[in-house]
């Protein structure tokens, strides 16, 4: 099963540079998880202030600031919710304070 996981920080400042030994750690678990086939994509996200919330409603568009913070996101491969779970668990002990949500991708047909 595939999964989405958004990463908000709490460690560090939106915008913000991890340090180098930060980069590094979190590089060894890239390169871990996508050996094992665990990670298929992963990357960060630009500030909020350089994204937007559009929606539709009522057949009117409006356009918005983005106001919810996002640091990061993977996709990933996984046997189950739990496992995706623990996958989560184990990155955020590299990434350090934040919240990490899991959503599974609903499989809508043959793959791709």
């Amino acid at each position: 099963m595939r999964y989405l996981a958004l990463y908000r920080s709490e460690a560090v400042e939106e915008g913000a540079t991890p340090d180098p030994e930060h980069m590094a750690a979190m590089g060894e678990l890239v390169e871990r998880m996508m050996k094992r086939g665990a990670l298929i994509d992963t990357g960060p996200l630009a500030p909020r202030a350089q994204g937007a919330r559009v929606r539709l409603s009522k057949g009117e568009i409006s356009v918005a600031d983005e106001d919810e913070r996002m640091s990061g996101y993977a996709f990933l491969e996984a046997p189950s919710r739990e496992a995706a779970i623990e996958m989560a668990k184990e990155f955020l002990r590299v990434a350090g304070d934040g919240v990490s949500e899991i959503r599974q991708i609903a499989d809508m047909g043959p793959p791709r």
